[in-house]
């Protein structure tokens, strides 16, 4: 008889009613389709939104991160592996280069965060800040690296902060995962999940606090082994 198909407990909360969905042929993939998914309730199917959209990985592929998923063995996600991370994560707030006041902002239905010069995310392992977003106006800097929100190219225009390594923050197992703007279609990212402006700016109008969104990130294999058992929409997205 084959073996016994491993069992793996859902992260997936009742809550949740939105999937930002993340399927890459491979570990080493460095790109991927995307699909937005909804329901109902907790009991209802996922339902697509929208058609599947190209989007870019990190350089060197896929690692499992720290989310809400279960520890999973296999090659974890570190600061500056170049590995955008697997697994389950809630999508916590928006932000963007648009003012506070902006209609944008006005009408965003997760926590906004308006670009500033003094708005830094820290990925020195060493800071107290490490993986958090600061305003360094109102923080006593203490990192030797960050990256800046503000940006003379459209790349964090507009985009969405994914809660890897959140809570507990482990020094070194990454920072600062984004959906944002790609800087082109095929050229893969440092570590974040990136796409077309046009697609960016529908995921970021569509996604709802109230929904309680999720990303959901894996490459095909692990997705067709995780599917039943933790309510992931059915069938494949397209690869490409």
């Amino acid at each position: 008889m084959p073996p016994s198909p491993p069992a793996f407990s859902s992260p997936i909360a009742a809550s949740s009613r939105q999937l930002v969905f993340v399927v890459a042929p491979a570990w080493d993939s460095k790109a991927a389709q995307l699909q937005r998914f909804e329901r109902a309730g907790s009991d209802g199917e996922w339902q697509p939104v929208g058609p599947a959209i190209a989007v870019s990985l990190g350089h060197a592929g896929l690692a499992w991160g720290r989310g809400l998923h279960p520890v999973v063995d296999g090659r974890e996600k570190r600061e500056g592996d170049g590995c955008a991370p697997a697994g389950v994560f809630a999508i916590t707030a928006l932000f963007g280069d648009a003012a506070p006041d902006s209609p944008f902002a006005r009408a965003a239905k997760l926590p906004y965060l308006a670009a500033t010069l003094d708005l830094k995310a820290i990925d020195d392992p060493a800071s107290a800040h490490y993986n958090r977003i600061v305003d360094q106006s109102v923080v006593a800097p203490d990192w030797a690296s960050c990256e800046d929100m503000l940006r003379p190219d459209e790349r964090y225009a507009i985009g969405a902060i994914i809660a890897h390594n959140a809570e507990p923050r482990v020094p070194g197992a990454g920072s600062c995962i984004f959906l944002h703007v790609w800087a082109g279609p095929g050229v893969p990212t440092a570590g974040c999940t990136a796409m077309a402006l046009a697609d960016m700016s529908q995921i970021v109008g569509w996604l709802d606090a109230s929904a309680a969104p999720l990303l959901v990130q894996l490459p095909q294999a692990e997705y067709a082994a995780r599917r039943a058992a933790w309510g992931l929409p059915t069938g494949s997205l397209p690869m490409r």
